[in-house]
């Protein structure tokens, strides 16, 4: 009897090792291969380090971009500035997502799921956005009377859509406030922004809930400047089709981080879709980040393209800037010009010095050099409304067309407040690339997993 279990308890143990690999460490077998393509009008930038801040005189001896070595790792970045069209995109999605919900109650069979394929009930519905809004439906014109312009609103009694009423609800979690110790001081109800003990019970305290408006300030070409007429930029520029190809202006940072979190999900759910893997966020770059991609791998060179100087050989302008003195049509645009319409850098970027400055997801301090580290620098803050100015300045890097020549420099720091809009701040949006580099091979993992 004890030989007959012994002999049925090898079996058991010859096959489980037979089912495991015989015993040997192969990490779970069968995963789905992936590849991550260039994203769609993105350049890739090889990791690497440089010498980030000034490599030459510092000419208004501020000393806030004192020369240091930094590295960052690889990424993608979008080869222009946002366009009109892109944003507009966004607004879009907005303006028919809040129409959906307001005729779901009307026609929920055409605007709502409310259920999966098994009859489960979705609480609450997801937005139907694969069928197009009826405005001129019997059962939606009334439920969609909300959003347009009040009667007494209206210019030339036009019809519009009452931009102040788009607003995106988002959500983000806070990883600082995860990673962060136990909070001791402070207001009580402060608590769940730093109490990783929490945190461990319920996650949700780190989850944070943004809405904001994310329709662009068109008056920012009029308040920007005094004693000038600018009227027809606030009137044309981000709706007239002749500015589809130009850069996006008068986005605060909160609302270009917004898009960035809606690029996200187009793309997430795409691939949810098609059952592919997700790929990293898009985002604003860092101010480290920024700077390595503009020096197109010229790293002690003072503009994008190399060399000290903004014309060519054959004494073109190579950006859109306040060139001379003062005479802002020599460079061929007198306000935003279409973008890549000068030279692009090394790495196949266009216009990151001139056209618009572009917003980053850094915040500005002026001694953010000395303390932050040296691998992938930078230093965050999310100031709350209730913050003092100073606490919610942003970096802004690039220069724009009414900015002289030293502005353009790579190096140049200089910064915006976060929740103000401008008509010469523009941005660009980052991927982070999945892995080291582009040339790593896969042939070593090939031999042990496959």
């Amino acid at each position: 009897m004890k030989k007959l279990l012994l002999y049925f308890t090898m079996l058991v143990i010859l096959g489980s090792c037979g089912n495991s690999g015989n015993g040997e460490l192969t990490g779970v077998t069968k995963r789905s291969k992936f590849y991550q393509p260039d994203p769609y009008g993105m350049a890739y930038i090889p990791m690497g380090s440089f010498t980030m801040g000034v490599s030459d005189e510092d000419v208004p001896f501020a000393q806030i971009s004192e020369p240091k070595t930094v590295s960052t790792p690889a990424f993608f970045m979008d080869e222009t500035e946002i366009t009109n069209n892109e944003y507009r995109e966004f607004v879009f999605w907005v303006r028919d997502s809040i129409a959906r919900r307001l005729v779901g109650e009307a026609v929920p069979e055409r605007y709502l799921i409310t259920e999966d394929k098994k009859g489960n009930q979705y609480d609450p519905p997801f937005l139907n956005m694969k069928n197009d809004i009826k405005w001129d439906g019997e059962q939606e014109k009334e439920a969609l009377e909300a959003m347009f312009l009040p009667e007494h609103e209206r210019y030339f009694r036009r019809k519009e859509i009452d931009t102040r009423k788009l607003y995106y609800e988002y959500y983000w979690v806070d990883l600082k406030a995860a990673a962060s110790k136990d909070y001791t001081q402070g207001d009580p109800k402060d608590a769940g922004l730093a109490n990783r003990p929490q945190g461990m019970k319920d996650r949700s305290v780190y989850v944070r809930k943004e809405v904001i408006n994310i329709f662009p300030d068109t008056l920012c070409w009029i308040h920007d400047y005094a004693y000038t007429f600018n009227d027809p930029m606030t009137e044309r520029y981000f709706w007239h089709p002749a500015y589809d190809n130009y850069p996006v202006v008068g986005v605060n940072w909160k609302q270009a981080r917004a898009f960035c979190i809606w690029r996200t999900q187009k793309m997430s759910n795409y691939l949810h879709g098609k059952k592919q893997a997700i790929v990293s966020e898009f985002r604003l770059p860092s101010e480290a980040e920024w700077e390595w991609a503009a020096r197109g791998g010229n790293t002690l060179s003072p503009y994008p393209w190399g060399g000290p100087y903004t014309r060519n050989a054959k004494g073109c302008f190579l950006a859109n800037f306040k060139p001379m003195r003062g005479d802002y049509a020599c460079d061929g645009g007198l306000y935003t010009v279409i973008v890549a319409h000068y030279p692009p850098n090394d790495w196949g970027l266009f216009d990151m010095a001139g056209n618009v400055a572009e917003w980053t997801n850094s915040a500005f301090d002026e001694a953010t050099y000395n303390f932050a580290w040296d691998l992938n620098q930078n230093y965050v803050y999310n100031a709350k409304d209730t913050d003092p100015p100073s606490m919610k300045r942003k970096v802004v890097r690039g220069g724009s067309w009414k900015d002289i020549s030293y502005y353009l420099q790579v190096s140049t720091r200089a910064y915006e407040y976060q929740d103000t809009a401008k008509c010469y701040i523009g941005f660009r949006c980052v991927q982070n690339y999945l892995g080291r580099q582009k040339d790593d091979s896969p042939a070593r993992a090939s031999r042990i997993y496959n």
